[in-house]
């Protein structure tokens, strides 16, 4: 304790650079341990925030700046008198004021690291609560929060989106003045930092996953980051496309990933969902692949990129939904009761349906050359179609396909309708260029066969008039839901 006090009396008293730093390094080694900051907050009668803020409200060297920031920092790590003595002593303001000055508008080589430190700084205060969020809200919003976001380091990122997630969390107020015209330019910053430097805490996908899966802003964030005329801050594509960006297609990939991982515990709204749908529409009719691409997503084409992506994330949309689930919010909704999270995965879906999808897929797929292995059994002039844009491609669409077919006889017999069965068959084989082609083959067959007799005949119909089809299953043991059987036998 009474070391802590001598260290804070000299930090008040002195001027000299020397000691002043000799003595905030001490103060920083004291404020590592949640003792040593319990200690300082109560060594003396003035406290030591405040002298800490006009010492950084001063000129000062790089040295003296970080060491004050990082002291700071520590200081207000849980500890609630320093985090509320920041904020009513207009931390907020001197901090961006100091960052701005120093770093912002001519950033030295090690620039980011003060900026990076100073956010850890707001990070900690805006755990103290409801005030403290406010002040951090009212001092950077809108301009300061874009000028951060500008800052291309995922150091300066990470922490960037926690400040911003915490302040959004439990205030329906400010989440909506990030979605709004003013916020959402910070969210575009942020995410073409992202994208062009990456990220690694989880904070980022925190915020993204509330503003395009819960709430109706996806739309408006993604077509932000592909301004009309282009914009100098997006990335253009280097296959001549320029229809999408590199940080649309991106945001795709960051979402399409937060899905596959967490996609029980994700609540996504028809909206997004279709808007999806749309943007693969948008995309798909785009792209004319002129050579067959052995590379898998991502490609460096933007709107390749975004076509494998919008796939990805619809085949897992299609699939958020189990016979179980289904019985339960048929029997719901025939009692009138309240809609379920499974009964509005399957108006999602159902939803999709309606608006096209399996129409659009049957014919992308139908537009293909046939694969490698049927390639080589039949002549040149059947060998005619578009190649696949990216490793997979052909697998993406069967899988979406197949998912969309699971236990939906409306999409069942809409396929059999469209001559598709014969296409899916088609795809049930081995494919370099697809790996798990034949997988996702066999599960699209079996859902169009269970509990279809019409289709059931069709199959069988075809296996006797095409000798090329291979003969890779026997359909009826799918049906019996023995996968295991058929999904690795020899060819």
């Amino acid at each position: 304790m009474e070391e802590s006090r001598n260290h804070v009396e000299t930090l008040i008293s002195s001027t000299d650079p020397k000691t002043l730093e000799k003595t905030l390094d001490s103060l920083l080694n004291l404020s590592k341990t949640t003792h040593g900051r319990s200690n300082l907050s109560s060594s003396s009668a003035k406290p030591l925030i405040p002298h800490l803020l006009h010492l950084l409200a001063s000129p000062q060297n790089p040295n003296l700046l970080f060491l004050t920031l990082k002291t700071l920092r520590n200081l207000c790590a849980g500890e609630f008198s320093n985090q509320t003595s920041f904020i009513r002593s207009n931390g907020v303001d001197i901090l961006h004021s100091a960052l701005t000055t120093s770093v912002l508008e001519s950033p030295p080589s090690d620039g980011p690291d003060a900026t990076r430190i100073g956010l850890q700084l707001l990070a900690n205060v805006v755990l103290a609560g409801e005030e403290h969020c406010r002040g951090v809200w009212k001092g950077l919003f809108p301009s300061g929060f874009a000028d951060l976001g500008r800052v291309r380091r995922f150091e300066v990122c990470d922490p960037l989106c926690r400040v911003l997630y915490v302040c959004c969390e439990e205030s329906e107020e400010r989440f909506g003045e990030l979605c709004g015209d003013r916020g959402m330019k910070i969210v575009v910053e942020i995410v073409r930092t992202a994208s062009a430097a990456g990220f690694q805490e989880d904070w980022l996908p925190l915020l993204v996953s509330r503003i395009c899966f819960k709430e109706q802003y996806f739309f408006q964030l993604f077509f932000e980051l592909n301004p009309p005329d282009s914009s100098k801050n997006s990335s253009s594509v280097n296959c001549g496309d320029t229809l999408f960006t590199t940080e649309q297609a991106f945001l795709l990939k960051l979402l399409s990933e937060i899905l596959n991982q967490q996609l029980d515990d994700i609540l996504y709204s028809k909206g997004f969902a279709l808007a999806v749908f749309e943007i693969l529409k948008k995309a798909s009719g785009a792209v004319e692949a002129s050579a067959r691409d052995h590379s898998g997503l991502p490609t460096g084409c933007a709107s390749i990129d975004v076509i494998g992506y919008s796939l990805n994330i619809l085949r897992d949309i299609c699939s958020h939904e189990s016979p179980k689930d289904q019985s339960i919010s048929s029997s719901l909704g025939m009692l009138g009761g309240p809609e379920t999270e499974a009964s509005m995965s399957l108006c999602i879906v159902d939803s999709l349906i309606c608006s096209g999808l399996v129409t659009l897929l049957l014919c992308s797929l139908c537009e293909l050359e046939p694969p490698e292995i049927i390639r080589k059994s039949i002549s040149h002039e059947e060998n005619r179609g578009k190649v696949c844009p990216y490793l997979g491609y052909r697998r993406d669409i069967v899988a979406v396909i197949g998912n969309c077919a699971f236990r939906r006889k409306q999409v069942q017999d809409e396929i059999r309708e469209q001559n598709g069965i014969l296409l899916i068959m088609q795809q049930c084989v081995v494919d370099k260029d697809n790996p798990f082609l034949r997988e996702w083959g066999i599960w699209t067959i079996r859902n169009l066969l269970e509990g279809n007799a019409e289709n059931q005949k069709r199959v069988a119909e075809l296996e006797l008039q095409d000798s090329k089809l291979p003969r890779i299953f026997e359909w009826h043991i799918l049906l019996k839901g023995d996968l295991n059987a058929v999904l690795y036998h020899p060819e």
